[in-house]
């Protein structure tokens, strides 16, 4: 199972109806859903990994340092396995495969973990998240936060939270085993 971070862990900063991630572990706050949702995903057994865009550090407007500090809140705190991350600046300044849309950290988590993709689910708030998780071969689900920007292909799934979407992913599990 695979998470997005900004948006769907925690609350993103908004400007203009556009999400931005926060500036320091001061101004990260993870939402009061994400916790249980999390907890009960483990117990049914899902491999949790966060997959982060995270281009500020490769345009040089946030140091490395904050983000891994900021992960390793997350890590410490909610029962997450791993967080791939992409530092690269996107905007046609870089060019990678691991850069959301590109499904190149799923694909990575899933080799190192041994994760089956045609079984695992991506959950994201925005277009990028939906269009990486379908070129992985995941289900996907689309946490709507009501931003200025339109999805390119159409989720599996919309849901308001990821407390939502904990619950649909287990529901659909359960009915179909």
């Amino acid at each position: 199972m695979f998470l997005d971070r900004d948006g769907v862990i925690n609350r993103a900063l908004e400007h203009e109806l556009r999400p931005y991630p926060p500036k320091n572990l001061a101004q990260f706050e993870i939402f009061p859903e994400v916790l249980a949702a999390c907890a009960r995903l483990r117990a049914a057994g899902f491999v949790l990994v966060v997959a982060t865009n995270q281009p500020d550090v490769g345009r040089g407007t946030m140091s490395q340092q904050i983000v891994e500090e900021i992960h390793g809140y997350v890590l410490s705190h909610l029962p997450i396995d791993r967080i791939e991350v992409c530092y690269h600046a996107g905007r046609g300044m870089s060019d990678c495969n691991c850069r959301k849309p590109k499904p190149g950290m799923l694909l990575h988590a899933a080799r190192e973990m041994g994760i089956d993709l045609g079984q695992s689910w991506m959950v994201g708030d925005r277009w990028r998240d939906v269009d990486c998780g379908q070129a992985a071969g995941c289900k996907t689900i689309f946490i709507d936060r009501g931003y200025a920007e339109e999805l390119k292909v159409r989720p599996d799934f919309s849901v308001r939270d990821l407390g939502e979407a904990a619950e649909l992913i287990l529901n659909t599990t359960i009915n179909n085993s």
